[in-house]
């Protein structure tokens, strides 16, 4: 087990965000477009069975990714990664620097909607506010985000 004191991270945490999300957004617009019907005034849709393929696009791009690379692709390309933890006294959190289980990382991601609310205000707010600098699907999941090169230190 290693102690890891957090830290806010908000620029990097935005960023891997906004590179996730625009992925996934990027490609709910693509399949629209394409797989979409138009209705009488010009508006796409998906509806039945197609429409469950953004939700399956978002499910692996969040919760697949993370479980097998241990982090989603904006967060590695920011060099941040969540990290289960355990709290310990004196403000630190140990962790076996381990990624995610698949129920942490569904948590984790089921709760970005509302982090992300109002341009990611209630995740900035959570995150400078809470004592573990987590937003709140990492308080849920009991899950961390920590620099990689703080996990490869610790080594």
């Amino acid at each position: 087990m290693t102690e890891h004191k957090t830290q806010p991270l908000i620029g990097k945490r935005i960023i891997a965000g906004l590179i996730d999300y625009a992925i996934i957004y990027g490609f709910l617009i693509i399949y629209i477009l394409f797989f979409g019907e138009q209705n009488e005034i010009g508006e796409y849709s998906v509806n039945g069975i197609k429409s469950l393929v953004p939700v399956l696009f978002w499910a692996i791009m969040t919760i697949g990714i993370e479980q097998l690379i241990g982090e989603t692709l904006g967060n590695s390309l920011v060099g941040l990664k969540p990290i289960s933890i355990k709290q310990n006294s004196n403000s630190t959190f140990k962790s076996s620097n381990t990624k995610p289980t698949f129920g942490q990382s569904f948590k984790r991601h089921l709760l970005d909607p509302i982090d992300m609310f109002l341009f990611g205000l209630i995740g900035i707010l959570t995150i400078k506010n809470s004592e573990k600098n987590q937003r709140l699907g990492d308080m849920w999941a009991k899950t961390i985000v920590v620099k990689t090169s703080e996990l490869k230190s610790a080594e």
